[in-house]
């Protein structure tokens, strides 16, 4: 299978941020901010409860998509032909490598590697809101009163808890760019948030270091290009190896140091190491596009989705990828056809394509889903609304069998017909891909919470 379909290269404000300053690209992976917490505030609040592992082989590990904001079951993965016309919408279906099989008409690329992934189209629960949404698919468990504020860690910090570090060099859960609702560590502690890169791969401007802390009267808020970086690393460096401070930080300090300028993390944040084809082969768009301003900001999956792949790679065990916005209430079918499911498209499939040719799949999990469906009718706007009655969400890797589809939705995908599943039983399935004990029960305010409340592993996955 080819690696080099399209033709589009990388934005340049992308190129701008994940250079490659030789040994001294720390910058790279210090791109903090979790709440305030440096890295080595995290180090610190980590010693008390976990070491770092050395990794003795490649273990297993996962890459979340999450497409906020709730895509489309009927426009993407389950369409219905037969369905009258306001259900339908606009657009025709496709088949696919697998017999029997339909996918939308405007996934084509995801239609010939059908056999490479799989479908959950029965997938239902009781909560319409974004936030407390995006609660239930992460933690399996209903939001508190803030829909925004975690009472329940997510999956990846439940990882990070009983797992640890696969690699000393990286952290053990990273979201790109940065958390979404529930995505923290509540009761866990700060040491299992994810390290949230922050600054995306194509954001406009000079490239930021939110809240990481350099010893005491250094002081480096921003850097621009290549040359500006190197040189202040290097004035940074010489001034702190004079003045004896960089021995007299604490070890927390210290540490976060190491980490930082390994050649392991340099490397794992590097994109620019990435060959043209691959970067094009992502769906990395030419800045002589007119629109690539707007889609490499907020809605620049390609850069986070290869950036996702190049960290499993390197060690991390779980990595979420904020793919928004897929919130389609009004004119739906004109965002998802002017560029949503076109570069869905082709990043999703160059995921699952470069995982398989790097020798990855059978140890990478990836799950691609959003916390809820859109209505099965068309509203008048000629958009969807919020539906968690039944949505699809798509799985590859990790020992799943390509070309399945678990569960049926009825006639005009509203409610599940068949094997109905929850957000929890997708859960247990990435938990015992990692190796999670799902009976382990974890202290809050005094009494023992259970990592999941409910769900099984889909097991229909791997039959």
């Amino acid at each position: 299978m080819s690696r080099h379909l399209g033709s589009r290269t990388g934005c340049n404000d992308f190129k701008k941020t994940l250079q490659h300053p030789d040994r001294r690209s720390f910058v790279k992976a210090g791109m903090l901010g979790t709440m305030g917490l440096t890295l080595s505030d995290v180090l610190r609040a980590e010693a008390s409860v976990t070491t770092l592992k050395p990794a003795t082989s490649k273990l297993n590990s996962v890459i979340i998509l999450w497409m906020r904001g709730g895509p489309s079951q009927l426009d993407m993965w389950d369409p219905k032909p037969d369905a009258p016309d306001d259900y339908r919408g606009e657009f025709q279906t496709i088949g696919t490598k697998v017999p029997g099989v339909n996918l939308t008409h405007l996934l084509p690329m995801s239609a010939k590697m059908m056999d490479k992934w799989s479908i959950i189209r029965s997938l239902h629960h009781h909560d319409a809101g974004h936030s407390t949404g995006d609660q239930i698919c992460f933690t399996g468990y209903n939001s508190g009163p803030r829909p925004d504020e975690n009472i329940h860690p997510s999956c990846g910090s439940i990882v990070s808890k009983q797992l640890g570090h696969q690699s000393p060099h990286l952290p053990a859960y990273v979201a790109i760019p940065r958390m979404v609702p529930g995505t923290n560590s509540a009761y866990l502690g700060v040491s299992h948030k994810p390290f949230e890169t922050q600054a995306d791969p194509a954001a406009d401007g000079p490239f930021r270091l939110p809240n990481f802390t350099l010893p005491d009267g250094v002081t480096m808020e921003r850097v621009g290009d290549r040359k500006g970086l190197l040189s202040s690393f290097d004035s940074m460096r010489r001034e702190v190896d004079t003045s004896g401070q960089f021995e007299a930080v604490d070890r927390y300090k210290q540490k976060a140091w190491d980490i930082l300028t390994t050649p392991q993390a340099r490397d794992a944040f590097d994109l620019d190491k990435e060959p043209q084809s691959v970067r094009s082969r992502y769906g990395f768009m030419p800045a002589f596009d007119p629109g690539a301003a707007d889609r490499c900001g907020a809605q620049n999956w390609a850069q986070r989705i290869l950036l996702a792949r190049r960290l499993v790679e390197a060690g991390v065990r779980l990595v979420t990828v904020d793919c928004r916005w897929w919130d389609t209430h009004v004119k739906g079918f004109e965002s998802l056809k002017l560029g949503f499911l076109d570069r869905w498209d082709r990043a999703y499939t160059a995921l699952i394509e470069d995982l398989e040719v790097r020798g990855l799949l059978d140890t990478t999990m990836v799950l691609a889903w959003g916390e809820f469906g859109r209505t099965p009718r068309v509203n008048a706007n000629a958009g969807r609304d919020h539906y968690p009655g039944v949505f699809s969400a798509a799985m590859t890797g990790g020992g799943i069998r390509g070309g399945v589809v678990v569960g049926e939705s009825d006639a005009k995908a509203a409610f599940p017909k068949t094997n109905p599943k929850t957000p929890q039983d997708v859960l247990a399935t990435i938990y015992r891909h990692l190796g999670v004990d799902t009976a382990t029960d974890y202290m809050n305010n005094g009494r023992p919470v259970p990592v999941l409340p409910s769900g099984k592993p889909i097991d229909e996955l791997f039959a």
